[in-house]
């Protein structure tokens, strides 16, 4: 079927103040075209991120076909020094390879001990922080972490939420980005932040029939363009050219609400995973009831979360 999207919308010369002060409380995808982001997106070619990044090994994953799923792990772990992944992942066909020919590559970066620290592209890769200027649209004590991300051509990474606001800086390439809203996360059959459905264009309906109910948002990036996604809000990115983006999260709620050993930004707010264990509980003890009035009671639930704990005004 022919999916109808939602374009998200595209403004131009956005100032510090108009972001803040009108859009950012809006609280929906934005792309942003035309702001500084320094020599980046002319600079990083393959064979000067080659040089520039050098033999450092990096951990990526190596994927034969290129809707990626992280529920199944439908992919490996391999470490390549960063000049090897640059042109391999820039080539459409590989004389040394992992799994086979035309296997697809992806980076994200991480911290220097992803158990304890942030990924934050100006420590990892130092000699490229001067070629980069983030969007300075939060201040920065609220900034988390900075992303460095490479994509093969044709990569689809897999439908998810981070708890965190962030901009998606498009260097090179371009990429489509298909967004939905957490208002319609009933319908994306969840496995933690993960939706099951890899093929957004072509789902499987008869497993995944209320897929067909959740309105899809939609944008192409080119090099230069900031997407603004904001925290929750469910988002698919396929790689339509062999690109380089950065990904910029901050944090959009006080310290003390997110989890301090969430170094990725994907941890839920520690209220909403206490929130959750409490609800498991209530399921358990529910389940002591015969069925007749496990329902009844598990309905009087529902009803009363809708009415406690549902906006009524947030889109």
């Amino acid at each position: 079927m022919a999916w109808q999207s939602v374009p998200v919308p595209r403004l131009e010369g956005v100032s510090q103040e108009q972001f803040v002060q009108h859009l950012y409380p809006q609280r929906k995808p934005l792309v942003l075209e035309g702001i500084d982001l320094g020599a980046c997106t002319s600079k990083w070619t393959v064979d000067y991120l080659s040089q520039v990044g050098g033999r450092k090994e990096v951990k990526i994953h190596v994927a034969a076909v290129a809707q990626m799923d992280f529920i199944s792990k439908n992919f490996v772990y391999r470490t390549l020094p960063f000049d090897k992944l640059v042109q391999r992942a820039a080539e459409e066909k590989h004389e040394e390879f992992f799994i086979s020919e035309d296997e697809k590559y992806y980076l994200r970066s991480l911290g220097e001990d992803p158990r304890k620290d942030v990924a934050d592209i100006r420590k990892q890769f130092p000699l490229l922080e001067a070629d980069i200027k983030f969007p300075k649209f939060f201040k920065e004590e609220q900034f988390f972490s900075s992303v460095f991300r490479i994509s093969s051509r044709g990569l689809q990474l897999w439908t998810h939420y981070d708890v965190m606001d962030n901009f998606l800086i498009q260097v090179t390439g371009k990429k489509r980005v298909v967004l939905f809203s957490p208002r319609d996360a009933q319908y994306l059959y969840l496995s933690g932040t993960k939706s099951e459905v890899l093929d957004i264009d072509n789902p499987d309906l008869a497993k995944y029939p209320l897929f067909s109910k959740a309105r899809r948002y939609e944008c192409s990036l080119k090099a230069g363009d900031v997407l603004f996604i904001p925290a929750l809000w469910f988002h698919n990115v396929i790689s339509e050219e062999f690109g380089v983006g950065v990904n910029i999260f901050w944090k959009h709620l006080p310290s003390e609400c997110y989890d301090k050993t969430d170094t990725y930004g994907n941890k839920d707010p520690t209220a909403a995973s206490r929130a959750a264990q409490i609800l498991d509980r209530a399921l358990k003890t529910l389940a002591e009831l015969p069925e007749e009035y496990r329902d009844f009671y598990a309905r009087r639930m529902v009803l009363h979360i809708q009415d406690k704990a549902y906006s009524r005004n947030f889109e």
